[in-house]
């Protein structure tokens, strides 16, 4: 290693971070001698041939195969990606950079055109020549790093020696030495997808250039083995991921990026699977998707669902195909100008490991209960139906990494369409820009005055119109997956500390035809109002003392409430309420307003009926206490 590069009291801790961790596995590098020669990354060279013959063989992988050489195609027209920032990130140039290296050097590799193998050095260049990859917002760095990475290992033997000594010399004084900052580098004692993204970065980055600087190589990729666990400890004991679908999609699969690397270049995962729950996370990515091909998009999470890479590595390492059932949906219904979105799509190809994706079978469970940091039950009436009923509710913590105030929310499918829905995420720019700091997690943090992260925009309850607290826990405290009444109680009464003394939520689908919301609560020494909240984007009309009808393309759903207690049936507009608010256009929320006196216990259930279902909805409810887990 030349220590000269490295500022002195950042030496030491080089030499010796992956035997002092805390999070040390048993296994790290001793020595690197007989490395491979490039490509080193993922795919050792002559590896090509199988990806090629399986892409014949097979119509999914053929479709994926020429989706990524006819984007590479597209791409040999655009001018290089420039240095341009997002307010204060660079993340968007940073994921395109990656998007066309790894297309542009999976085409080189796949045809050995030279044309792909000069672009992918074109574009490498061009990024070489940045000012910096942003460290200050080091996620844009680890994508640099690892896009450059790939096209340095994976088109090394057509790169000029000038270009070689440039791409390297950029790697390293770009993207290795500023992870050594302890500016840039609070994300190596994180436990969020800071430490899984940032890792596999600096990790590949120190995978192409090894021979370059072999010390710092070592000690880098040793660094990401003993630090990640931090991470991934999260998706313990179940696999439900903490940050909802959108962030499982980002650091689930750089987590997967970094794993594959490391197996593939020293044949051992050095204790990473065998961590707790991570081999499970399969299992909760799928179970979100609803039949309409929704996600369940709670916390910073779009309502838009896509083709994920790392669900093809998890299914080979599984050898479970069924896995594969939700993006098989994807790649028959996907258009191909979504498909090459994905910026890490030839790694599908490289994990697919001979299954067929066309031929994937449908799940056996039609529950899947995740305990942890997020608790999350989802549940459906069907796999293979498209009109299928599909409910997901979670509990968990407002000051989750990512979160909202979202605690006890649902949402909803039946007949093809969803009727409950979440907001979702709005994008942090739009607020930063307007001066809001949304990264606070206290109770009084300016995080809650956004519109869409109140328990006021989700399918929750909001009581005397007060946030959820933020120091409160949910667990889901029973569940039961008998296809006659699935179900899943969350006990939500730490939410509620001061206002209530008790408030447990279940949820459940019954005779797979209807759904019914149950909640119990007791008020403390007030008068109590307490709202219950539906977003939806179905046209709304109050048609009697407790029901709401909803309509939406051609379809109709019953809102019917059943309680002792008074009700207001009521709809809410979505109208953004401050000037930084995202608008919430074609939505309406409905519900009711129920006032309590101190000391009230009350229970409310609330039927959500498929119109086909209208005639056999039976009222007669068991209390919570019965919903026992079986």
């Amino acid at each position: 290693m030349n220590l000269s590069k490295i500022p002195g009291c950042l030496v030491l801790f080089v030499l010796i971070f992956s035997s002092q961790s805390p999070f040390a596995q048993t296994d790290t590098i001793a020595s690197w001698a007989d490395y491979p020669n490039h490509p080193r990354i993922l795919l050792f060279a002559g590896e090509e041939a199988a990806i090629k013959k399986k892409a014949i063989a097979d119509p999914a992988w053929r479709t994926l195969h020429e989706a990524i050489i006819k984007e590479a195609d597209r791409l040999l027209k655009k001018k290089p990606v420039t240095r341009v920032m997002t307010g204060r990130r660079l993340l968007a140039v940073s994921r395109e950079a990656l998007r066309r290296i790894f297309f542009l050097s999976y085409a080189w590799r796949m045809t050995n055109k030279e044309v792909y193998g000069l672009r992918t050095e074109k574009e490498m260049l061009a990024v070489a020549a940045f000012s910096d990859w942003n460290p200050s917002h080091f996620l844009d760095v680890a994508e640099m790093t690892m896009a450059m990475a790939i096209g340095y290992d994976w088109t090394y033997h057509q790169l000029s020696n000038p270009a070689k000594q440039r791409i390297a010399k950029a790697i390293i004084d770009k993207g290795l030495l500023p992870s050594l900052d302890a500016q840039n580098n609070y994300w190596l004692r994180t436990n969020n997808n800071w430490n899984q993204v940032c890792n596999a970065g600096i990790t590949f980055g120190a995978m192409a250039v090894y021979e370059n600087d072999s010390l710092l190589s070592l000690s880098l990729i040793n660094r990401a083995i003993t630090s990640v666990p931090a991470a991934m400890k999260e998706y313990s004991p179940d696999g439900a991921y903490p940050e909802g679908y959108a962030y499982w999609g980002y650091g689930t699969s750089f987590n997967v990026m970094l794993i594959s690397a490391l197996e593939k270049l020293f044949n051992q995962d050095f204790g990473l699977n065998a961590i707790p729950g991570f081999l499970k996370t399969a299992g909760y990515l799928e179970n979100m998707t609803g039949p309409t091909g929704i996600p369940f998009n709670y916390s910073d999470a779009g309502m838009g669902g896509g083709l994920q890479p790392a669900m093809f590595w998890f299914a080979s390492r599984l050898n479970n195909p069924s896995l594969l059932w939700v993006e098989r949906s994807r790649l028959m219904q996907s258009k191909e100008k979504d498909i090459v979105r994905n910026r890490l799509l030839p790694a599908a190809l490289i994990w697919q490991a001979g299954l067929s994706v066309l031929q994937a079978p449908a799940p056996d469970s039609l529950t899947w209960i995740g305990h942890g940091a997020t608790p999350v039950a989802l549940m459906r009436s069907s796999w293979t139906d498209r009109a299928a009923i599909f409910v997901g509710m979670k509990g968990g913590t407002p000051s989750e990494n990512h979160a909202h105030m979202d605690i006890g929310s649902f949402v909803m499918d039946a007949d093809g369409e969803r009727w409950a829905m979440d907001f979702g995420m709005q994008e942090y720019e739009s607020l930063e820009s307007k001066g809001i700091k949304i990264w606070g997690r206290t109770q009084d943090a300016e995080r809650w005055s956004v519109f869409r992260y109140t328990n006021q925009a989700h399918n929750t309850i909001t009581v005397n119109n007060q946030h959820q607290r933020v120091n409160g826990f949910a667990l889901i405290t029973a569940s039961s997956s008998d296809p006659t009444f699935m179900y899943a109680v969350t006990d939500m009464t730490e939410l509620y500390k001061g206002v209530l003394t008790e408030a447990r939520r279940g949820i459940g689908i019954v005779n797979k035809a209807y759904v019914v919301v149950r909640d119990e609560i007791k008020t403390a020494d007030t008068i109590t109002t307490v709202r219950w909240n539906m977003v939806t984007q179905a046209a709304a009309r109050i048609t009697g003392d407790k029901e709401i009808e909803l309509t939406q393309n051609g379809k109709m759903l019953l809102l019917k409430v059943d309680t002792d207690a008074p009700v207001e049936m009521k709809t809410w507009l979505t109208d953004p309420p401050h000037r930084f608010d995202a608008a919430n256009p074609g939505t309406v929320m409905v519900g009711f307003e129920i006032q309590l006196p101190p000391g009230t216990t009350a229970a409310v259930n609330v039927f959500l009926v498929p119109q086909k279902a209208m005639e056999h909805v039976n009222l007669q409810i068991p209390d919570l206490s019965e919903w026992k887990t079986r």
